[in-house]
Formats: C-alpha cells, sequence, structure tokens
C-alpha cells in the first residue's frame, strides 16, 4: 500500500489518483470481448453443440451426460458436509431470507382523488439464472445470496451454472430446494442462459458476479437478457478516524484475497493511523500472495485535509464496501453499495452470513444502484382505474396536454369518455374544454 495526502507537496498526485479511481470501471473488458463474441455467437446459433464444446475446453467437462447435476447429487454432498456446517448453512440462508422478505415491496392501492383508484402490482420475474463462480474458491455462499432472494420474490424457475461446482456449493443447492443446477461457467454458459440450448431453456434474468469473461459475456447480452449489474474486482474503502488499525489492515486484506485486481482503500485525515494501517496490512498478508499482490497494485491509504474532505472523497469512490465508525455518519454517506458500521462489523460478516446480499456493486456503480435484492427479481406493474367523476374530474385536463402534444387520438380517446360521463349527468353536466366530437 502506498500513502498519498491530499495537501502539500502531493495534492497533484493525489488529484489524479481519485480522477483515476472514480472512472474506474469497465475497461478491461474491452480486451476479452473479441473472445466473448465469438464464443456468445457460436452458443446463440450451434446450441448444445457449442457449449458442450466450450465445458470440455474450458470447464474439463468431458462427459455430457454429467451436464446437468441431479437432485440425487445434490442431496449426498448436503450428506457428506460436514453437520456443522449444514447447520451454518442453514443460519446463512435463514438470515438472508429473513433480510429479503423485509425488502419484499408491497402491492398496494389508494384512491387518489374521488373516481380514480391507483395502485401497484408485485409480481415475480419468470425464470432467473444464477451464476455462481468456483475458480479460486468455492462459494457456497454466492449461491445463497443469489438464489434466496429470488425464492422470496417468488420466481418460479431458478437455474443456477458453475464450473466445478465445490461439494459445499451442492449442498447449498440441496439445502435450497434447487432443481436445475448445470455444471458450466464462463462465457459460454452465459449465451447459454440468455438464448437457451436444448438442453439449458433460456432465462428473463442472469444474476451473479462472475471473471472477466463472464462480465464481458453480460455486458454483451444484456440487451437480450436483462442482467443485475456489471460486477468488477472486489473494492473495499474503509473511512476512519478513530479504528484500531489492525482491525482496519484485517478487512482490508481480507477483501484484497478475493482477487489479484482488488482494490483497497483507507482514508483518513490522520497520517499517524495511516503508516500504522499500512504497516499491519503488510504483516498480516504476508502469507497470502492475492492479497499481497492486490494491496502491493490497488492499495491506497489516502490522508486528507480534513474530516469533510475524507468524506467527500468516500461517496466519490462511491465503493462496494464501505467501513464508516459510528452510526451517526450514515448520515454523510450516499454512495456505497453496502455499509459497515464499528470496529465489530468485519465486513466479510456481510460475505457470509449478516443478511444483506453480497452481490454489490463495483467500479463506481454505487453511485446508482444498490446491491442485489430481492426487487431485482420482481416487476411492479401499475394500476389504475377510473369512474365517472374520475374523468370528468381529470379528462379537461388531460385533453389540454393531449392536444398541446398534438396527439389528436389520445385527446379523442379521453373526450369520448367525457361525452359519455355528460351523457349519464343530462344537458347540465360538465361537457369539458378542448374535446372533440
Amino acid at each position: 500500500m502506498k500513502v498519498i495526502r491530499t495537501r502539500g507537496r502531493g495534492a497533484r498526485e493525489a488529484a489524479a489518483v481519485l480522477v483515476a479511481l472514480e472512472s474506474r470501471g469497465g475497461g478491461a473488458l474491452d480486451s476479452v470481448l473479441p473472445v466473448v463474441k465469438r464464443i456468445v455467437a457460436r452458443v446463440r446459433h450451434g446450441g448444445d453443440r457449442a457449449l458442450l464444446r466450450y465445458a470440455a475446453q474450458f470447464d474439463g467437462l468431458e462427459d455430457a451426460a454429467r451436464l446437468r447435476i441431479s437432485p440425487q447429487e445434490m442431496g449426498q454432498a448436503w450428506e457428506a458436509i460436514d453437520p456443522t456446517l449444514r447447520e451454518t448453512l442453514r443460519t446463512a440462508a435463514g438470515q438472508i431470507r429473513a433480510f429479503a422478505k423485509q425488502q419484499l415491496p408491497k402491492s398496494w392501492s389508494r384512491a387518489s382523488i374521488a373516481g380514480l383508484t391507483v395502485g401497484q402490482l408485485v409480481r415475480p420475474i419468470g425464470s432467473v439464472g444464477c451464476y455462481v463462480p468456483s475458480g479460486r474458491h468455492p462459494l457456497p455462499s454466492t449461491l445463497l445470496m443469489t438464489a434466496i432472494p429470488a425464492q422470496v420474490a417468488g420466481v418460479e424457475r431458478i437455474v443456477v451454472v458453475s464450473p466445478k461446482p465445490a461439494q459445499e456449493t451442492l449442498a447449498a443447492a440441496h439445502l435450497l430446494g434447487i432443481r436445475e443446477f448445470y455444471r458450466v461457467g464462463g462465457a459460454h454458459a452465459i449465451a447459454a442462459l440468455a438464448y437457451g440450448t436444448a438442453t439449458i431453456a433460456r432465462v428473463e434474468k442472469i444474476v451473479g458476479p462472475g471473471n472477466l469473461y463472464v462480465t464481458a459475456a453480460k455486458r454483451l447480452v444484456a440487451f437480450d437478457c436483462a442482467i443485475d449489474m456489471l460486477a468488477g474486482p472486489t473494492e473495499i474503502v474503509v473511512t476512519s478516524e478513530r479504528g484500531d488499525p489492525a482491525e482496519i489492515a484485517a478487512d482490508l486484506v481480507a477483501q484484497a484475497e478475493h482477487d489479484p485486481e482488488a482494490l483497497a482503500i483507507f482514508v483518513t485525515t490522520r497520517d499517524d493511523l495511516a503508516k500504522l494501517v499500512i504497516a499491519e496490512a503488510k504483516t498480516q498478508n504476508r502469507n497470502n500472495p492475492v492479497a499481497c499482490g492486490a494491496l502491493e497494485r490497488n492499495g491506497v491509504a489516502i490522508v486528507a485535509g480534513t474530516v469533510e474532505e475524507a468524506r467527500a472523497i468516500t461517496n466519490r469512490l462511491a465503493p462496494e464496501h464501505l467501513t464508516v465508525d459510528t452510526a451517526e455518519e450514515l448520515e454523510w454517506v450516499t454512495n456505497a453499495g453496502s455499509v459497515f458500521v464499528g470496529g465489530w462489523s468485519s465486513q466479510p460478516m456481510g460475505d457470509y452470513i449478516s443478511g444483506p446480499n453480497h452481490t454489490l456493486p463495483t467500479g463506481g456503480m454505487a453511485r446508482v444502484r444498490g446491491g442485489l435484492s430481492v426487487n431485482d427479481f420482481v416487476k411492479l406493474v401499475t394500476v389504475q382505474e377510473y369512474a365517472p367523476e374520475g374523468i370528468r374530474s381529470l379528462g379537461p385536463q388531460a385533453v389540454l396536454l393531449a392536444e398541446a402534444e398534438g396527439l389528436t387520438a389520445h385527446a379523442a380517446a379521453i373526450g369520448m369518455r367525457l361525452r359519455k360521463t355528460s351523457r349519464k349527468r343530462g344537458p347540465a353536466g360538465v361537457r369539458g374544454r378542448g374535446v372533440h366530437a
């Protein structure tokens, strides 16, 4: 990790670093897009044949019969794992499910004026594909985080794809009652979910994180199949004036071990605290080559001139994960995927068991959206119902707006209802301005 200071001789360098950090995003995807385009096109047009060829090449799947994982195999994995892990998965699933239920929006209706009832219906998406990575580490937690909100939303068909899924991931699938699980990953799995093959029927939305190839494929299919977000390498920001250096460093190292390109940033006004955090991080990552590499490349301690500047910098960074010192500080946080409050709130707790989702916006996208939630799996269908008095009240003004836009058929359709209400009221009825015959 290196220190940059926003005041004094380092101010110009700090400004340049901050601009670069703000503009981080999907640039790396461009390097893999040509390859991904070929893979997606071949699976789209070649179906199972292309899918299985890529599964053999990239996922080591030589036997096509093993593409779909049976419920029996998931059940065997559940029985094979340690009983304490089974209980832990149950606890994590319960926490995530309870949080998703609390998030679920409600259907409602109300009379906004006499003669007009408006409202919304909450309806689930019909089918979703959950991508679960299985590269350096098995990620049963990602299966829980993507599939449970879909279940709470009421999604009827949930498809899981994962290359070489670990036993723990299969066990988590059994716990959730997943019926459709395919042993495939990469851009070819995204193409299969988006466009369908003889074996894997297409889905309406794809969620879950993945590597550059997966993310590039999601971007490529996004006009044909909805996606959640384009997830990049893990990000952590800790903004603190009084945190424990060892605890701050521990969270920085923990998130950095996810990916060699992970971003780890400490923001403070205290030069002494920044130096202590850097020293602790160096000690703690000594036996963790992935974290060590990430912190060497992308680890930064930013020393701001004032607390207000430190807070402004934090919001400019719009991090995936953010830690602050106290609950009162939530008032100034506007851009973050998920916020952890105080020294007890270790960020890895959120990766597993707190309840809020760990699939979060990266690359600055926390400026415009939060993490994956039950809301990603539902549609809000608006409803409006007029009675005659509602048409009499609002119809004439709607006609004026239609005429102002030059949409005469709009005005005529409304006018037809206005004349109908006038006939019902008799000769003295309100006819409204600008109503066409």
